[in-house]
């Protein structure tokens, strides 16, 4: 197998990918591995000094991109983003939508304010990333959308009870949004990632459940954001990936074989 026959069938050159969620831990790796494929990345976030340090080390190792400001609790501030990338790099061909934050308690003790703040950024921007999106793409006659899913999404897990809500929710978007815009040649997918050491894991694994996860983890360790990078360069692909559309692929060190 040839170096040119892996950049034809996972190369990104020529597009641009805009990454809502990029000033964070595994958005960052995302838009630094779809830069390293190729395309021109937009970071996109609400912290434009993540934003510029994620863009120098894109730049550092080669890469093109830019940062973008956005707010995901508000529709217009996404439907900004796509016109100011369409202003600025005049196409969008993939979108990542992995902004999202998190809650931990007792289901009993659960707010109603932090249930509307996980939706509104977990499940509710990622609808309007696919819708806004989707539509340009669809109107330029394909493109490709990547949810950020969870395995919570997919097993019940304590503590989290709406990031898991709103993550499975994502999934199941993910299949009716597919099926809405694959006439239109745009593809949707959705990533589910196991555990990794992400920001908003923090507040809720202590030492006694790390050493659960471990345990109910084949790999026995946490997963490396980079280890996301090369299911979402298939899925992203026009290429490798053009027959795959309203799919959940799983990179969790086996954690969801053990408990399905």
């Amino acid at each position: 197998m040839t170096q040119s026959f892996v950049e034809q069938l996972f190369g990104l050159s020529g597009q641009v990918a805009v990454v809502i969620g990029g000033t964070g831990v595994l958005g960052g790796a995302l838009a630094e591995g779809v830069a390293k494929a190729g395309a021109k990345v937009v970071v996109a976030g609400r912290d434009p000094e993540k934003g510029a340090a994620r863009v120098e080390a894109i730049k550092s190792a080669g890469g093109r991109a830019s940062f973008a400001p956005v707010d995901v609790t508000h529709r217009d501030s996404i439907a900004g983003l796509l016109d100011h990338v369409l202003t600025t790099d005049g196409q969008v061909d993939m979108v990542i939508n992995g902004a999202g934050v998190n809650s931990a308690s007792a289901y009993l003790e659960a707010k109603d304010e932090d249930w509307d703040r996980v939706f509104q950024s977990n499940l509710k921007a990622v609808h309007w990333g696919c819708q806004i999106f989707g539509g340009q793409m669809a109107s330029a006659g394909g493109g490709s959308i990547l949810n950020i899913a969870s395995v919570s999404a997919h097993l019940p897990l304590s503590r989290v009870f709406a990031y898991s809500a709103a993550k499975a929710a994502v999934v199941n978007l993910t299949q009716n949004v597919a099926r809405e815009l694959a006439p239109s040649g745009v593809r949707v997918n959705a990533l589910s990632p196991g555990f990794f050491p992400a920001e908003q894991n923090r507040k809720i694994l202590d030492p006694a459940r790390i050493e659960t996860i471990m345990k109910q983890t084949p790999m026995a360790r946490f997963g490396d954001p980079r280890e996301l990078v090369g299911a979402t360069l298939l899925l992203l692909s026009r290429n490798a990936g053009s027959f795959i559309t309203g799919a959940t692929y799983y990179v969790d060190g086996g954690f969801t074989a053990m408990r399905l």
